[in-house]
C-alpha cells in the first residue's frame, strides 16, 4: 500500500529539481582542514585498500521513499529549500510529524532483492558499498533492539517477509559478490525522546535542550547511539566502513564558524566518539570511520557531498554524488547519463579520490528501470578501460585539456583519458596526440585499451602518439578512450 496525496509526488518532484543545487552549496566545507591519518596498521591497510577500489554504490533507502522526499530532512524545523513539507499536513508540523512516523505501517517493499542490485553494481565495476542503516529521522533498517520505530517491527507489514531485515540482505548478497561493506548511520536521531524530547518542541536539526543542563538524558542518547552501532558491528558480518552522518552532533570545540550550517550548533554534541570506535573496531579490526566534516582521529577519510574538487586532494577522500537529482527516490527521476557518470568518474581518480554514486531504490524495493540501463552501460565501458581506473593514484599533471592522467601505484603503467564531448557519447581520436610526459617518466610502449598498440616518437617531456585511421573511430570508442602509457 502507497500513500498518494493528489499530485503530491509530481510537486515533490518538480521541487527537488529546483532545491538540489542549495543542498550542493549548504554542504561546503573545507575538507582538507584538520586531517589526521590513522596510525593503526590494519586501518591504514584497510585504507589502502579502499583508494585502490575507486568505484562505490551508495544508497538512500526508508520509509521516505514512499512520498518520494528529501529523505527525513522535512521533518526538520528550519526554512530552507530541502526541508519544505508537502501534503494535507503540511500546515500543522506535529500534524505532518505523526503522518509521516505512520509511514512505517505501509512501508512493504516486497520487490526488494539485494542480489539484482549487488549483480548490477558489480557489472558497472563498483567494489564497494554504503547503505543507509539509519537516516536523521531514525527509522532503522536493521533488526535493532534499541526501538520498534524499524523495519523488521510487527507494526511494518514488511516485518513478516524473510527478507525484512534489509541491512544484513544487502550487506551479505555484495559480500559475497566481494564488496567492501559500509554503513551509513545517522548519530542525530530525530524520533528519539533523548535527541528530541518532547518536553520542548524541536527548533532545527540540533538536539532541542541543552545537554550540559541535562546531562543524563544526554547520557541514554549516547548510550542509545553506542548500543546500536554496537549492532551492527556484531550482527551483521564483515563491515569495513562506518560511514557516520550528522555532522552538528560533534564537540563543540570542533565547530568551523566559516561553514554556515554548523553556525547554527549552539550546544555541546559530544557522543564520544572515542569510546564508540574503541568499541567498534574490537569487533571490526581496521574498520574505517568517517565521522563526516568532523576533523581528527575518526574521519578517516573525507567526503565532499554534491561536488568534485578542482583539483587534486593529498589525503583520502570521496566525492558522495547522486545518479539522480535527488538522493533518495523521487517519481520520474531525471538519472545522469552514462557519459557524465564515467567522465565523473575519470577527474574525481585523476584527482586522487573514490567515486560514491548514489541510488535511491523505490518503494516497491527495486531501482529504476533507469539505472540498471545506466550501470549497464558503465560497466561495459569499465570492463575495457578499468585498468585505469583500479589502484591508481594522481600524477603530474593530472589534466591537460580534455585528457585527464592517472597512474598505477606502482608506478609502471599510466594512463591518459581522452574524453568525448560533453554532448556526444562517441569519440573520434585526431591523426596526431601529443600528450605531456606524466611524471617526466620516458615511455616505452603506448596502447589504446581494447583499440591495441599505437606508434609513438619522443619529444623531450612529450610523446607524440600516431593512431592509424583503422582506430580513430572505432566502435569501442565511447565516452572516453583510454591510453596507457608504459614506463
Amino acid at each position: 500500500m502507497r500513500i498518494d496525496y493528489p499530485n503530491f509526488h509530481r510537486a515533490i518532484s518538480l521541487f527537488l529539481l529546483s532545491c538540489i543545487p542549495y543542498i550542493a552549496v549548504s554542504q561546503h566545507h573545507n575538507v582538507s582542514a584538520g586531517y589526521l591519518p590513522p596510525s593503526d596498521p590494519l586501518v591504514q591497510q584497510n585504507l589502502s585498500e579502499w583508494q585502490d577500489l575507486k568505484f562505490g554504490l551508495f544508497m538512500h533507502w526508508g520509509t521516505y521513499s514512499q512520498w518520494g522526499i528529501v529523505e527525513s530532512w522535512s521533518l526538520c524545523p528550519e526554512d530552507e529549500g530541502w526541508t519544505v513539507r508537502r501534503g494535507p499536513h503540511a500546515q500543522n508540523y506535529f500534524d505532518y510529524v505523526k503522518a509521516y512516523e505512520n509511514l512505517q505501517t505501509t512501508f512493504n517493499p516486497t520487490q526488494f532483492d539485494p542480489k539484482k542490485w549487488a549483480d548490477a553494481a558489480k557489472q558497472a565495476g563498483m567494489k564497494y558499498v554504503v547503505f543507509t542503516t539509519k537516516h536523521h529521522d531514525g527509522f532503522a533498517m536493521f533488526d535493532t533492539q534499541q526501538s520498534d520505530y524499524k523495519i523488521t517491527d510487527p507494526k511494518t507489514p514488511f516485518s513478516s517477509n524473510p527478507k525484512a531485515n534489509v541491512t544484513k540482505g544487502i550487506f551479505d548478497a555484495f559480500r559475497t559478490d566481494g564488496f567492501k561493506i559500509g554503513a551509513y548511520f545517522s548519530k542525530p536521531d530525530w524520533h528519539s525522546d533523548d535527541y528530541w524530547w518532547p518536553y520542548f518542541p524541536p527548533k532545527d536539526r540540533n538536539v532541542n535542550y541543552d545537554p550540559t543542563k541535562y546531562p543524563e538524558r544526554w547520557e541514554n542518547f549516547k548510550n542509545f547511539t553506542y548500543n546500536q552501532i554496537e549492532e551492527l558491528m556484531t550482527d551483521y558480518g564483515r563491515v569495513d566502513i562506518l560511514w557516520l552522518d550528522g555532522g552538528w552532533v560533534r564537540p563543540f570545540a570542533t565547530i568551523d564558524t566559516t561553514v554556515e550550517w554548523q553556525r547554527t550548533i549552539k550546544v555541546e554534541q559530544d557522543i564520544d566518539m572515542a569510546r564508540v570506535a574503541k568499541m567498534a573496531r574490537s569487533h571490526q579490526p581496521g574498520l574505517l570511520i568517517v565521522d563526516r566534516t568532523v576533523p581528527g582521529a575518526y574521519e578517516n577519510y573525507v567526503t565532499p557531498e554534491q561536488q568534485v574538487p578542482s583539483e587534486p586532494l593529498d589525503i583520502p577522500w570521496e566525492s558522495c554524488l547522486t545518479l539522480g537529482n535527488s538522493w533518495s527516490y523521487v517519481p520520474n527521476d531525471s538519472y545522469k547519463p552514462a557519459r557524465q557518470v564515467i567522465h565523473t568518474l575519470i577527474k574525481i581518480v585523476s584527482r586522487g579520490g573514490n567515486y560514491l554514486l548514489n541510488i535511491g531504490p523505490g518503494p516497491d524495493g527495486d531501482w529504476a528501470p533507469d539505472a540498471y540501463d545506466r550501470l549497464k552501460a558503465v560497466g561495459e565501458w569499465m570492463a575495457l578501460n578499468g585498468e585505469g581506473i583500479y589502484s591508481t593514484r594522481t600524477v603530474t599533471p593530472d589534466a591537460q585539456d580534455r585528457v585527464f592522467y592517472t597512474q598505477h601505484k606502482d608506478g609502471r603503467n599510466s594512463y591518459a583519458f581522452l574524453l568525448s564531448d560533453d554532448d556526444s557519447d562517441l569519440l573520434q581520436l585526431p591523426s596526431t596526440l601529443q600528450l605531456t610526459l606524466p611524471g617526466g617518466k620516458p615511455v616505452k610502449q603506448v596502447e589504446i585499451l581494447g583499440l591495441g598498440k599505437v606508434p609513438f616518437r619522443m619529444k623531450e617531456k612529450i610523446v607524440e602518439i600516431v593512431i592509424p585511421n583503422n582506430k580513430r573511430n572505432h566502435v569501442n570508442l565511447r565516452y572516453a578512450a583510454a591510453i596507457k602509457l608504459s614506463h
